[in-house]
């Protein structure tokens, strides 16, 4: 009977032990964005550099093929939130980039995030790249629009409507922070029902090759 309490007592402390273990290892972000981080980490950046910075959006683009110039480079991670970013800004600004293209936020409107919060994760970067790196032109970019009609992604395109509630705050914290901010969103969307443009995307919130090419229109002004 002792034997018996014993053993149990013991296969317990095990099952706790083992919860211990799995919880202290558990992640913060998912493995890709620990990937893309941690090459990121290895890739130097320099004083020439433009750097295209955000979640999967930015990440599907082939930036300095886009633009013909090896200095315009992709820190995008798919998945990405405002906290992700603001996290592996150290490696980026310790190179003093010359511009950085910032775009990030619908992932976080996925995850219920209110467009306040969302903005002061946003200016939380800015302050830190402008502290660290303070001649880094930064570019300020709209949250694109999302859309429904494919009926995937949902937990991004049900709240498109939080999408105008954060490009509203962040024309205003460009002007408190002097940088420049880019409308994209105007481009993108359906004037008539407010969604992005279908020949822009076929899933509502990732773009096809002609979007990244209006993109690519819409700030190479900037990039030059």
């Amino acid at each position: 009977m002792i034997f018996t309490a014993m053993k149990k007592l013991f296969l317990f402390t095990l099952l706790i032990l083992s919860f211990v273990s799995v919880s202290a290892q558990k992640r913060k972000y998912s493995t890709f964005y620990e990937q893309r981080a941690s090459l990121f980490e290895l890739l130097p950046t320099t004083s020439k550099d433009i750097i295209f910075l955000g979640n999967s959006i930015t990440n599907g683009c082939e930036w300095a093929e886009l633009f013909n110039n090896p200095h315009v480079k992709n820190r995008g991670i798919s998945g990405d939130i405002c906290e992700g970013v603001y996290d592996r800004l150290d490696p980026i600004v310790k190179g003093k980039p010359a511009k950085l293209f910032l775009l990030i936020g619908i992932n976080d409107v996925s995850r219920g995030t209110s467009a306040d919060t969302i903005a002061l994760g946003i200016k939380r970067i800015i302050e830190k790249v402008q502290s660290a790196s303070p001649r880094t032109k930064i570019y300020l970019q709209s949250v694109l629009p999302v859309s429904n009609e494919y009926n995937m992604f949902s937990t991004h395109t049900s709240r498109g409507n939080v999408v105008l509630e954060i490009n509203s705050r962040l024309v205003k914290l460009a002007k408190e922070k002097k940088i420049t901010y880019i409308d994209l969103y105007s481009h993108f969307v359906n004037k008539e029902t407010g969604k992005l443009r279908s020949d822009l995307s076929n899933d509502g919130l990732h773009m096809l090759g002609k979007g990244y090419m209006l993109w690519r229109d819409l700030v190479k002004q900037y990039v030059k």
